[in-house]
């Protein structure tokens, strides 16, 4: 089935497979609004069928699963091969381990993460960050504040 030849349940039809209810889907595409209207033409074979139709080209475009990405990979890394191209069939190749699991990047993260005004802050709260940031200065953290 391919377009509705008539715009309007042409529209009706897209508004319904993009989850509007038959209400919402009959006013949207520019009639006014009538519950039993909108569940007759909801129950009309050719917009049935219509709904269907863009709901499974949908589903589909979404359709991405290790599997198939693994596939796009696979193709990838050959056509680099054939063309000689072989840092994208590294890269090809490496996207696939990834995709796998068979390599995790690990980031270090390093430098200050701002600067803190600490001169209003209670006792009791110098007390608590003391007891949380206190063993990262006994194991060679952050020596910034430190002194000498």
């Amino acid at each position: 089935m391919s377009v509705l030849p008539n715009p309007r349940h042409e529209a009706f039809a897209q508004a319904l497979a993009k989850g509007k209810t038959a209400d919402e889907a009959y006013a949207q595409a520019g009639y006014s609004p009538n519950r039993g209207n909108a569940t007759r033409m909801k129950a009309n074979e050719n917009i049935r069928k219509r709904v269907e139709e863009l709901q499974g080209r949908s589903a589909k475009r979404v359709e991405v699963t290790v599997e198939t990405l693994a596939a796009e990979l696979e193709e990838a890394r050959a056509l680099a091969l054939t063309e000689k191209q072989t840092g994208a069939a590294v890269s090809a190749t490496m996207g696939k381990a990834k995709l796998f699991g068979l390599i995790v990047e690990k980031h270090k993260h390093s430098g200050s993460i701002g600067s803190y005004d600490l001169t209003r802050v209670t006792d009791d709260d110098l007390d608590r960050l003391e007891a949380i940031l206190g063993p990262l200065a006994d194991t060679g953290g952050d020596t910034g504040g430190a002194e000498t």
